[in-house]
């Protein structure tokens, strides 16, 4: 009598994915000894990978990603003949470097930390129509900005105040562009996305007839 096995006392499986009978066969192919017969072994094996994985048929280099996957499993074990280059294991293991966390302190945080890359772009360019659409761009956006915090109203003009405090005084609007986006086309796109006021009449739920049919 074969006793049960539980996946608990089993070893973890390197890509899940293809399930734990991909994997011994894989296995059975890194410990056969002749080569022919291990090259052969391996291509059976990327068919069967491949059959699991149809909808990956349309993405360019599949039997490459289906060889590189094969080899990831073996634990680079597997001496066989594939058509293209065995992946580097030093190179996947290699941990990427630590992303340092911004230390600038923002006065208005709602605005985030694109705008205010955005105002150094600006500054660098020179002046003329693309500049003054790009400024009038950023004012925008900070008026959105300031209404996903603030969901009522804004003046335009505390956003001017805001984008001359931001710039140290480089930035202007050009007087022709103006008026921003009114308040209430920026909360009407909310309201349509699901993300603005609720309605002060709710749509009541109808009433179910339950009386019987005969």
């Amino acid at each position: 009598m074969i006793p049960l096995q539980y996946n608990t006392d089993r070893p973890l499986l390197i890509i899940p994915e293809y399930g734990r009978h991909i994997h011994q066969m894989i296995d059975q192919a890194v410990a056969e000894s002749d080569r022919e017969q291990r090259n052969k072994m391996a291509k059976a094996i990327i068919g069967v990978m491949g059959n699991l994985n149809p909808h990956l048929r349309d993405v360019p280099d599949f039997q490459h990603k289906l060889w590189d996957q094969l080899f990831i499993m073996s634990k680079f074990e597997l001496d066989v003949d594939a058509p293209f280059d065995k992946p580097e294991k030093e190179l996947l293991e290699q941990r990427p470097k630590r992303l340092d966390y911004p230390k600038n302190t923002q006065k208005y945080r709602f605005y985030g930390n694109n705008i205010n890359h955005m105002i150094e772009v600006a500054k660098g360019w020179e002046a003329g129509d693309m500049k003054d659409a790009l400024v009038f761009t950023i004012a925008n956006h900070m008026k959105k900005c300031f209404l996903n915090w603030n969901k009522d109203t804004v003046e335009d003009e505390v956003i001017f105040k805001h984008l001359e405090e931001l710039s140290k005084g480089e930035l202007t609007l050009n007087p022709e562009l103006l008026p921003l986006t009114s308040s209430a086309d920026f909360l009407k796109v909310k309201s349509k996305n699901g993300n603005g006021p609720k309605s002060n009449n709710p749509i009541k739920p109808r009433k179910r007839n339950n009386r019987k049919r005969y």
